[in-house]
């Protein structure tokens, strides 16, 4: 990818890709490319930031759906509901290794900040 000009990846949620955050982290550093997650976890192991739904508030909600269901709601008359709530994770370990500077008002914003 280095090769082909790719300035940076972006990574969807993926089962496959979360288990292997820590090995795709390292590729990453090693290859000079920042990486964005959409899990918040993943910020740990090597990734620029993540940004993406919160998990603890989803399965909250969750709890909520399925309440409903067990007193006797049908799932198919739920609605479905989209995230309401967000994860901003920024990793300035690896923002110095490849020599980024995230601006102040980010790291503001963030939810976590990893030194």
């Amino acid at each position: 990818m280095k090769k082909a000009g790719v300035q940076g990846i972006v990574i969807q949620q993926s089962p496959l890709f979360w288990a292997e955050r820590t090995r795709i982290g390292n590729l990453g550093l090693t290859y000079r490319l920042p990486i964005i997650y959409s899990l918040a976890g993943t910020a740990e192991e090597g990734s620029l930031l993540a940004y993406g739904a919160d998990g603890a508030d989803l399965w909250r909600r969750v709890a909520g759906y399925v309440a409903k269901i067990l007193k006797g709601a049908k799932p198919a008359d739920l609605p479905v509901e989209q995230p309401t709530k967000f994860e901003l994770v920024i990793n300035l370990k690896t923002a110095k290794a490849l020599g980024l500077t995230i601006p102040p008002s980010l790291l503001q914003r963030a939810d976590q900040v990893i030194e």
